[in-house]
């Protein structure tokens, strides 16, 4: 073989994929997805209590660190958005970390405020939310999720 014939060799043999062999590889993603997207679609009320338990944790750390700041937690009146504005009335918070202790207040998955007792009736403080339905009780996705569960 001359050496204009194997640099042409060489040339032709790392052209790339086929069409063919780029068509079975998206067949074959196409079979997959169809396979494993509906089974992970198949609980989408245990994805939102999950990620409401989360944001639920989340609150509840920063009201730790706003605790050990300020030596008590924010009343019930003043609420989580002491944890994002720094609080007026009882009790003070002379230790207010400039910037907040969260970014913002999110809503949880269904669209709804996060809910905050101080005292609460599962502990010192209870951080929870309603469910889908916004109500008290229910079950399945209605059912409430709080910082008191596991």
């Amino acid at each position: 073989m001359s050496q204009d014939q194997s640099k042409n060799f060489r040339i032709a043999y790392h052209r790339g994929f086929t069409l063919i062999e780029i068509l079975v590889v998206v067949v074959i993603l196409g079979i997959l997805a169809a396979i494993v997207v509906p089974r992970v679609m198949e609980h989408p009320g245990a994805a939102r209590q999950v990620a409401a338990k989360t944001d639920i944790q989340t609150l509840v750390g920063a009201l730790n660190v706003y605790k050990l700041d300020n030596f008590v937690y924010p009343s019930s009146e003043q609420g989580l958005d002491a944890l994002v504005h720094k609080p007026g009335g009882a009790p003070e918070a002379p230790n207010w970390k400039p910037g907040g202790y969260v970014d913002r207040l999110k809503k949880d998955p269904w669209g709804h405020s996060y809910l905050y007792t101080h005292p609460g009736q599962h502990g010192d403080i209870d951080v929870y939310s309603l469910g889908a339905d916004g109500k008290p009780g229910g079950e399945g996705e209605a059912k409430d999720v709080g910082n008191w569960e596991d």
